[in-house]
């Protein structure tokens, strides 16, 4: 049986959490589209865990603290909010941005907090020859084109959203360039430090995305000292939400070893 709730958490400002499921403590963040891009792989692995799923802290109204200026910035209050709570042998599963925050936290991690990683189309390294598309620069059009494999079936058109949700939508994106946008979606310095983290890691991708392509997840995968490579066919830059199916499988595998 599991349980679901939302509450503030302090001292970190700014951090609100939602937490459901029993067991092994995964920390699930989600990437510049918002929470709401990780509701069904957070439902899915509270099958058989703890699972805490923030909200970044300027994400769906949230307040941007204004000490956070940088991705590390989440990856320090994230470690500082597992530490506080006497966790250890967390698996940190993240999303694009969230993917970026979950390795900046494994190369922080003196504590030995976290057991494990899976990135999923993450971006936050700087790969030669793979540049990251500039998703500010993308239209609704562009953002479906370049991220889905299916752009038809997830391109919303901007004029049909409610004007609620698509204020949410710009102060998303507003968040997103405040901590991600100068270097643009990249630490200098984090391919070169991953060959550190020693705990397995697990690097998904969607085999059709154009935000960040197979050939720079591979890169990333190669760069930590124990990475795992894998593909999801039809599926772009969000596979838990285009082929949820076969992510899961591919995360449960990874998890049964």
């Amino acid at each position: 049986m599991t349980t679901s709730h939302t509450h503030a958490v302090r001292p970190e400002p700014g951090l609100t959490l939602a937490e459901s499921g029993t067991g092994r403590p995964v920390l699930v963040l989600h990437g510049g589209g918002g929470p709401d891009t990780v509701t069904g792989l957070a439902a899915h692995l509270a099958r058989t865990a703890h699972v805490i799923t923030p909200t970044h802290p300027g994400w769906h109204g949230t307040p941007l603290p204004g000490g956070f200026t940088g991705v590390d910035d989440l990856a320090l209050a994230y470690l500082h909010l597992l530490h506080d709570r006497g966790l250890r042998d967390v698996l940190a599963v993240g999303s694009s941005l969230g993917g970026w925050i979950a390795a900046e936290m494994a190369v922080r991690d003196q504590a030995g907090i976290l057991g494990g990683l899976v990135l999923i189309d993450a971006v936050g390294v700087a790969v030669e020859g793979e540049p990251i598309r500039d998703f500010f620069a993308l239209d609704a059009r562009g953002v479906a084109e370049y991220a889905y494999h299916d752009s038809e079936r997830f391109y919303v058109d901007p004029a049909e959203v409610p004007a609620a949700q698509l204020a949410r939508r710009q102060g998303d994106t507003a968040a997103l360039r405040t901590v991600a946008g100068d270097p643009y979606m990249h630490d200098p310095k984090l391919l070169g430090r991953l060959g550190r983290v020693g705990i397995p890691a697990l690097v998904l991708w969607g085999e059709s995305d154009r935000i960040v392509t197979p050939g720079y997840g591979a890169a990333y995968a190669a760069a930590f000292g124990d990475g795992r490579f894998e593909t999801v066919r039809e599926a772009g830059h969000l596979p838990h939400i285009e082929q949820p199916e076969a992510t899961f499988a591919l995360i449960d595998a990874f998890l049964g070893e």
